[in-house]
């Protein structure tokens, strides 16, 4: 037997959780043919991984790529870490499906967080199908994608910025935007419940959008997190109860404590429940969501920035002064000077109150800033609420990472790299084969992604080599947009994307659909 490809030598982590083994892994066209002891002259191209181990490429649950998984540096990003494939569509706003208008919507109000699609020109009358975006990543990138159904844009398609119930013309629309999408290729649907418009949505509303999703996730940035998770978790119970779909939270961090009995309560009532969680204290989001009162229509700009001009949030900005210290500016158009500053900080350069500082910045950005924020949890009671939340059977790896701005989180670049290197090696939190099962084959299965995840023949060949002792995170929030270490090889689809440590400039990642 030949073989296009031969990965000798190495031991093989076949995500089914089994303990390592001496294998070699033969490649032929896109997939695995055969994994055993193999003759490398029967290979045309032969990667020496003695001395490390094999793995199924990983699957990150929770990526803000939609638009810079083109940029050469964030596939760089990923692959070093070892993520052979994003799930795109998170938190209920992309850019599709829906109109020209709702396209401008999802960019304008996500744009601190998802970036500008660069090829948003190419999309039929500015309007975005599911089919259009996924075509548009088919093998023009390094790395897989995979897309959920965003409820947000769909909403905002048929009602706009409108709060209150759909009617049930309006419903019967959304329907049909989430049962097209499907049959298009998404690997579930999103919410995003504190941003806008999906926090206007009731659970009936987001029930009855999840009926269709069958063995698909229901996918939620829930309404509430951290101390208050019960209020979202209750919810999450609501919508799988009525509308029979599994449900996969994302983000899911805060105090063990609180959130350890909600998941185990959820599954004791029979809710087909999974969650993602990253190695960091500190999250990044939009900052108009982080300091903005819900009075604020922060999805309609030009109204909100008469607000923020207007006298009216004087007796808001002052609850918010214990926030400051923890808000860093990561992304600032036209302000990028005060990146990588505290709001106090920059607030002190430019000689004005924080919250002086804050209003001003989102008036002269157009709400486009974006910040990282230090939880109220942060501490020695954190690290070891990280360390139970990823060690529940019902945990994926999700990095959440954003690469928007001069000085984004560093969770883009070394989430998975630092589960590997901290919680495996330094910390045993995992063994290195529940690391596979984490974080690729657990995944794959919970998006439909039937054919990735393991290493078996017949399988896609989505393989990464790791060095046990040296892979590691390097990124950090001083210098985030460092990538790590430890993984210098990579392959996707069978072809090699990663070698040596450098982007080899192949893109034969693909647009993912649910295996039947």
């Amino acid at each position: 037997m030949t073989f296009d490809v031969v990965i000798s030598g190495g031991r093989v982590l076949d995500g089914t959780g089994a303990p390592a083994f001496r294998a070699d892994i033969g490649i032929t066209g896109e997939r695995i043919t055969a994994v055993g002891r193999l003759d490398p002259a029967t290979a045309g191209q032969v990667i020496d991984a003695t001395g490390r181990l094999v793995m199924p490429g990983f699957v990150d649950c929770h990526a803000h790529g939609d638009a810079l998984v083109f940029d050469p540096q964030v596939q760089l990003a990923a692959l070093r870490q070892g993520v052979t494939t994003f799930v795109l569509g998170q938190d209920g706003l992309s850019y599709a499906p829906g109109s020209a208008a709702t396209v401008g919507y999802a960019t304008r109000y996500f744009a601190a967080v998802n970036g500008v699609h660069p090829f948003l020109d190419d999309f039929p009358d500015g309007a975005a199908s599911v089919a259009d975006l996924l075509a548009g990543y088919d093998r023009a990138t390094a790395l897989n994608t995979a897309y959920l159904l965003p409820h947000g844009t769909i909403r905002y398609d048929v009602m706009g910025a409108a709060p209150g119930e759909p009617s049930p013309e309006q419903l019967a629309r959304m329907l049909a935007h989430v049962e097209r999408g499907l049959a298009e290729g998404a690997v579930g649907l999103s919410s995003g419940l504190e941003y806008l418009p999906g926090r206007n949505a009731s659970s009936a509303e987001l029930a009855a959008l999840c009926r269709p999703l069958g063995a698909l996730p229901y996918v939620t940035h829930m309404r509430a997190y951290g101390a208050g998770a019960g209020v979202g978790m209750a919810e999450v119970v609501e919508i799988a109860g009525a509308s029979g779909a599994p449900v996969h939270v994302s983000h899911l961090h805060g105090p063990a404590d609180v959130l350890l009995p909600l998941v185990q309560g959820a599954l004791d009532r029979e809710v087909d429940l999974t969650f993602d969680t990253y190695p960091y204290l500190r999250g990044s989001t939009i900052l108009a969501m982080i300091v903005l009162p819900p009075q604020v229509p922060a999805a309609e700009v030009d109204r909100a920035l008469d607000v923020l001009e207007s006298s009216s949030l004087a007796d808001w900005w002052p609850t918010l002064d214990g926030l400051w210290p923890r808000l860093t500016v990561s992304h600032a158009p036209g302000e990028e000077w005060a990146e990588g500053l505290t709001i106090v900080e920059a607030a002190g350069r430019k000689g004005v109150a924080p919250a002086e500082f804050c209003r001003r910045l989102l008036v002269d950005t157009r709400l486009e800033a974006g910040c990282v924020v230090a939880r109220p949890d942060e501490g020695p009671e954190g690290e070891e609420s990280v360390r139970r939340m990823l060690r529940h059977p019902a945990h994926t790896g999700g990095s959440d990472g954003i690469y928007v701005g001069g000085h984004p989180h560093p969770r883009g670049w070394g989430a998975f790299a630092r589960f590997l290197g901290v919680h495996v090696r330094e910390l045993g939190d995992w063994t290195w084969e529940q690391a596979a099962v984490h974080l690729a084959a657990h995944p794959a299965r919970r998006f439909g992604l039937l054919d990735r995840g393991l290493l078996r023949p017949g399988m896609v060949a989505d393989v990464v080599v790791v060095d046990p002792a040296t892979v590691a995170d390097l990124a950090t929030y001083a210098a985030p947009r460092t990538p790590a270490t430890g993984i210098s090889e990579v392959l996707v689809s069978g072809t090699r994307v990663l070698s040596h440590g450098a982007l080899t400039g192949h893109t034969p990642g693909r647009a993912l659909r649910p295996t039947a």
